[in-house]
């Protein structure tokens, strides 16, 4: 949720924000109206408030008609209170309703545009040259299945498409991955949490997740429950309705959890094997911080992603993501893309985004300086998604006879192993 007196001071800033996002800008001025009649609302309210409370001592002093006529004003005031405390009431749900549309404000030096229309930040890694090594590379989930690791048919079987088992050594990667990611998070400072599948509807809308992206995301109707997407949603609701003292900022968490996304809308892509899929478990890096820290703080989130795919030994590249491509709550976000050697493409593995106070102002959670006591920032960073971090480790790492090689930082987690080998049947 955005700043209110913002949008009355600026309301060109908002609407250009909308429009970078291709969201809706008559919305900006539905906003401005209904927050003019929550405001002039609620001092009537007042008004008449002050006014009943002065008659109300005038009365016990007066007698004969006086007080007949001073009783049958009271009459009439306790019906226009009534009737200004239910229009004000009304205005201020019209103007969450409203406010709780509106996206974020996007950062000034974001590139604008669709999905395509990102800007490519750097650069990292060699990709390899397979016809150079004599071999064509094999994508993951045939290595995946000779390596006894990926069972999609099985998946497909017991759930449906875009689920699958990790058996083997798939699940024993997985597990390598999470321990590698979280020893390198606490290195960092992060707390790590075990959070939350199933929230409760604030949470999921708090976060923002209840907009645009309501369509990707599950819910229990007869419990009135969400199933999270990403760990960002337990982790950001952890101090909702909290006031922090900005001596303890910044505070930084690293929550491990399975998460759930329906994938609407992408019928027929990414369908084979596990690049998308509508469960997998993640290592969500998040941060609480003090407003004026935020750009600071989006650095060193993505500086800790750069050193996890380096880690990996991948290839990637670092891009700007464009307006239109933005999560309602991100004022900018930064996607590392590994390369993806059998579709001859980056594609995306972690991300970074700013939310400024965004999501604090909906989940009401604040920081006291002193005196004075104002909504922090939020952000969060993808460390590690395991499904595509397991499909670039494969394809990337693979060697001609079909085994592949295990990254140096994933070793130890690994007991010591240095190769995945083909199984056989």
């Amino acid at each position: 949720m955005i700043d209110l007196r913002l949008l009355r001071e600026d309301p060109d800033r908002v609407r250009a924000s909308q429009r970078a996002r291709g969201e809706d800008v008559a919305l900006v001025d539905s906003l401005l109206s209904a927050d003019e009649r929550r405001r002039s609302s609620g001092v009537r309210f007042d008004e008449l408030r002050n006014e009943q409370k002065s008659l109300g001592k005038l009365i016990p002093k007066a007698s004969g008609d006086e007080k007949a006529e001073l009783l049958t004003r009271a009459s009439q005031l306790s019906a226009d209170v009534k009737a200004a405390d239910a229009e004000q009431h009304e205005a201020d749900e019209e103007t969450k309703r409203l406010a709780l549309q509106l996206g974020n404000l996007v950062h000034p030096d974001v590139p604008v545009g669709g999905e395509e229309d990102f800007v490519v930040l750097e650069t990292h890694g060699t990709i390899r040259d397979f016809g150079a090594e004599g071999f064509e590379p094999k994508d993951h989930l045939e290595l995946g299945e000779a390596l006894g690791a990926i069972d999609v048919e099985r998946g497909a079987k017991v759930s449906g498409s875009r689920f699958y088992y990790l058996t083997g050594v798939g699940a024993l990667l997985e597990l390598a991955l999470v321990n590698a990611a979280i020893a390198q998070a606490t290195e960092a400072g992060f707390v790590p949490m075990l959070t939350p599948a199933l929230v409760r509807p604030r949470a999921m809308e708090g976060t923002g997740f209840l907009g645009q992206a309501a369509e990707n995301v599950y819910h229990l109707e007869k419990d009135d429950y969400y199933l999270v997407g990403t760990s960002e949603v337990p982790l950001a609701a952890y101090h909702m309705d909290e006031i922090l003292d900005a001596d303890q900022l910044p505070l930084r968490y690293a929550g491990f959890s399975p998460c759930f996304r329906r994938e609407a809308g992408t019928y027929g892509k990414d369908t084979r094997g596990i690049f998308r899929v509508h469960q997998f478990d993640k290592v969500e890096m998040f941060s609480y911080v003090a407003p004026e820290d935020a750009e600071n703080e989006h650095k060193r989130l993505l500086d800790w992603e750069k050193q996890w795919l380096t880690g990996l030994e991948l290839p990637f590249q670092v891009i700007d993501v464009a307006s239109g491509d933005l999560g309602a709550s991100a004022s900018r976000k930064y996607d590392c893309e590994a390369w993806i050697p059998t579709q001859g493409k980056y594609r995306e593995l972690t991300s970074a985004s700013n939310c400024d106070s965004f999501q604090a102002r909906r989940l009401s959670v604040r920081m006291r300086d002193g005196k004075k006591v104002q909504p922090l920032a939020t952000l969060n960073g993808t460390l590690c998604a395991v499904p595509r971090t397991i499909v670039a480790i494969l394809e990337n790492h693979q060697l001609a006879d079909g085994s592949v090689r295990v990254p140096e930082v994933l070793r130890p987690y690994l007991g010591g192993r240095e190769v995945l080998e083909p199984v056989s049947r």
